[in-house]
């Protein structure tokens, strides 16, 4: 009586518990949905777990809804096809889950649901956040709760699957993306996701001692295990990709239809063979084998941006000669069965690969390798033309690089850190609202860099990051998105939530003001621009105090930040950003003019100028609009300045369209002529020498053509107004079209000598705006308007 009396209490406390962690009693119970691992896999050490889960149905229901997440990641088959993966990154706090209807992949009788999940464990990506290694797929009607994640289902984990490392050197810079692999065939369960595969021996799945909790639905307001959140975007696209050629191959004789999939290729028994592959342009792709035989043989498969000649450059991408490969590397070993499938877990990223097979006492059979593309669904709904040729080709590779840099959020670099950055990200919301129209990732990006904001007032410089880093002017360019999304969608409800947080960040750099009004030593990391003369990107005074630069760019985002609070009825606070904004400029007007120079200083007192300080003087106006086209110009000219490198001349190029200059922008894209010329397929980082050939910050001349070129931009909140003021420079036609939320806008111009000009523009219905030429202004409704100047 004494031992039953002590063990109901135990079970009674032990329900106590996790009813106050949030597990509620239907939880508790085993036909509820549950978080599920296997046995041992207790914690967020690597793991690659193959999950699978039978059940009969006398019909096919119309409808079988599902949520479904995992830590770090999952892949669903339902019956052998593959219905998503995820979950979208995000911290614990706003763990994303995925939906899925997964009636249409049924069928009467048997089905089965078959999950692959695994977690890089300390390898992980700096982006990758983990508790646990888990898995959770709940039903969301009656129907569906057969298929809910508990002990009914059976696992299998995988122990020959390994990570392997990659180092900075190896890949030749900062690397924070996932690792390579070592994948072992006798580890796989060939057709582990078809319905007639035998699990028997598969071991039953074990429930995780953590809550299915919805963030902030908890007894008590304590946040235990992942905080469930909805996705916010759709399924990433994929669609299978073939290499375009062979560059080279030594030890086996290559079939002429082998990239084509057509042919098998054949490594004869103790061989060594390599072969170069050429994809012809950067992509991101998983990697898919398929073998036959081979029992004993190594596959490595090497993936870079390009290849490098022995004293590291890279030169003409599309050159080979005495140039070898460096870069991230998996290693697959075949069991030697008569079919064998593999697919990497992660994408790679790459213009080559290098294919290098060294096989044993007997044959392996190659009967295919080729990649499966994938990222971000973006759709190209802009055009742009004109009488440059070389621009549509520069076209394609910024647009290029921008579907690289888009996955389940904005990437700085797909290679190397598939990280969100804040100067990267706002350019690339930019730019997918004017080339795509789709916002979810701009909405995403936004809520994710709130989430990441510190207890002292600082938004993170990149998120999801598992690895918290500051560079306190991202937190500043953060406002200018937020200013950026009002402007080109309104949606003010939304956005109000965003306030405190700009509140927030104001306060913190407030609080560093000197006496001299201008700001003092800025902590963290105050980058601005990776400019050669400045240490780690930090301009004069940024550590020391006394920033031109940082201080101009405070009062920019306060004076988009003053808009915003005005546009939301908060007048008392804008007014207060607006008086603060001009304290700031007063500051620096008094003590970083100089005179004699006819330019701002970096610092005061100091003889050292720069492209970046001047371009920000003109973006708030720190200088009147009369004088601003004379700044311009010495900004362009005048030798020894710090330049503004490719992510800067996105400021560069915002600063000539409002100084006026706007005609020289076509002649200020050299740079990504010199690009194409050296064979980059995508936008890099940096003039060479380089780490990375892909960076969507330097993608931002699409934007350009659309809205300095062509001139389109929103006048009024939630773009509600459009404002069409073209800068054609040495173009004589230049013709677009741009998504906008009420349809498509379209421009066609032609020009005729020094002013005349004629030209169509169309706008979707319920848009109005105004046509701007060399000082005239005619009114534009909806439908066609005819523009013909003199």
């Amino acid at each position: 009586m004494f031992r039953k009396r002590i063990t109901l209490s135990v079970i009674w406390f032990c329900g106590l518990i996790l009813t106050s962690l949030g597990v509620s009693a239907q939880q508790q119970n085993t036909a509820s949905a549950r978080w599920i691992s296997a046995e041992g896999v207790n914690d967020a050490s690597a793991a690659v777990l193959y999950f699978r889960r039978s059940v009969m149905l006398s019909e096919v229901p119309d409808t079988l809804p599902v949520r479904i997440t995992a830590d770090n990641r999952y892949r669903l088959f339902v019956n052998g096809n593959a219905v998503g993966a995820g979950p979208e990154r995000a911290d614990i706090n706003h763990w994303r889950f995925d939906k899925f209807d997964l009636a249409p992949y049924l069928h009467s009788g048997k089905n089965t649901l078959a999950v692959q999940v695994w977690n890089w464990g300390s390898l992980k990506p700096v982006a990758q956040f983990s508790l646990q290694t888990g898995l959770l797929l709940e039903g969301l009607n009656d129907a569906a709760e057969l298929v809910n994640t508990n002990a009914a289902w059976k696992v299998y984990q995988n122990n020959d699957y390994a990570f392997i490392p990659v180092s900075g050197r190896e890949v030749g810079g900062y690397y924070a993306a996932s690792p390579g692999e070592t994948i072992y065939g006798a580890g796989i369960p060939q057709g582990w996701q078809q319905p007639g595969f035998d699990d028997r021996s598969w071991q039953s799945a074990v429930a995780l001692r953590l809550p299915v909790a919805n963030k902030g639905d908890s007894a008590f307001g304590v946040a235990v295990g992942w905080q469930l959140t909805e996705h916010l975007l759709p399924q990433m696209e994929e669609k299978p990709v073939r290499f375009a050629s062979v560059r080279r191959s030594s030890g086996v004789e290559v079939p002429t239809d082998f990239i084509s999939g057509k042919t098998a290729l054949t490594i004869p028994a103790n061989t060594t063979a390599t072969l170069l592959l050429d994809q012809s342009h950067l992509t991101n792709a998983y990697t898919t084998l398929n073998t036959s035989r081979g029992v004993g043989s190594e596959v490595s498969l090497t993936y870079a941006e390009s290849l490098k000649y022995t004293d590291g450059s890279k030169g003409n991408r599309n050159e080979i000669k005495d140039k070898t490969i460096h870069g991230l590397t998996d290693k697959i070993y075949p069991a030697g069965l008569a079919e064998e499938s593999f697919q990497t877990l992660w994408f790679r990223t790459y213009r080559y690969v290098q294919l290098t097979v060294t096989t044993q006492s007997e044959p392996l059979i190659i009967n295919d390798l080729h990649g499966v593309f994938t990222a971000y669904p973006l759709a190209l709904k802009a055009e742009f033309a004109a009488d440059v040729n070389w621009l549509d080709d520069m076209w394609d590779m910024n647009w290029r690089t921008m579907r690289l840099c888009a996955f389940d959020a904005y990437f700085d670099t797909p290679y190397y850190e598939q990280l969100q950055y804040t100067g990267d990200t706002r350019i690339q919301s930019l730019l997918t609202l004017y080339m795509d129209g789709d916002d979810r990732l701009f909405r995403q990006a936004l809520l994710q860099f709130a989430n990441s904001m510190s207890a002292e007032g600082l938004t993170a410089s990149r998120y999801p990051s598992s690895m918290d880093q500051f560079i306190p002017p991202f937190s500043l360019v953060w406002v200018m998105m937020v200013h950026d999304y009002w402007m080109q969608r309104g949606d003010e409800a939304w956005l109000q939530q965003f306030l405190p947080e700009i509140r927030n960040i104001f306060s913190w750099f407030s609080a560093r003001l000197r006496a001299d009004g201008l700001l003092g030593p800025i902590e963290w990391w105050p980058f601005m621009d990776w400019v050669p003369q400045w240490q780690r990107g930090i301009p004069p005074g940024g550590l020391a105090g006394g920033s031109t630069l940082i201080t101009l760019q405070f009062a920019y985002a306060l004076q988009q930040a003053a808009e915003l609070e005005a546009g939301f009825g908060v007048a008392g606070q804008g007014q207060e950003y607006a008086a603060l904004a001009k304290q700031l400029i007063a500051a620096v007007n008094q003590h970083s003019w100089d005179s004699a120079a006819g330019m701002y200083a970096d610092q005061p007192g100091e003889q050292v100028f720069s492209q970046q300080t001047n371009i920000m003087a003109i973006l708030t106006s720190a200088i009147d609009p009369p004088a601003q086209p004379a700044l311009m110009r010495k900004i362009l000219d005048k030798p020894n300045l710090a330049k503004a490198t490719y992510y800067y001349q996105f400021y560069l190029f915002e600063a000539l369209y409002k100084s006026g200059l706007g005609d020289e922008y076509i002649k200020q894209l050299a740079p990504w002529q010199e690009m194409l010329a050296l064979g980059l397929t995508t936008t890099p980082e940096n003039p060479d020498p380089t780490r990375s050939d892909s960076h969507a910050w330097a993608a931002h001349p699409n934007y350009g053509l659309l809205s300095i070129v062509l001139g389109v931009r929103s006048s009024a909140p939630g773009f509600s107004k459009v404002s069409i003021a073209p800068n054609l420079g040495e173009l004589t036609r230049a013709s677009g079209t741009m998504p906008h939320p009420l349809g498509m806008i379209n421009v066609a111009l032609q020009r005729h000598n020094e002013s005349g000009l004629t030209g169509t523009i169309t706008l979707p219905a319920g848009l109005t705006g105004a046509f701007h030429w060399q000082g005239q202004s005619v009114p534009l409704v909806s439908g066609e308007n005819t523009l013909a100047f003199d």
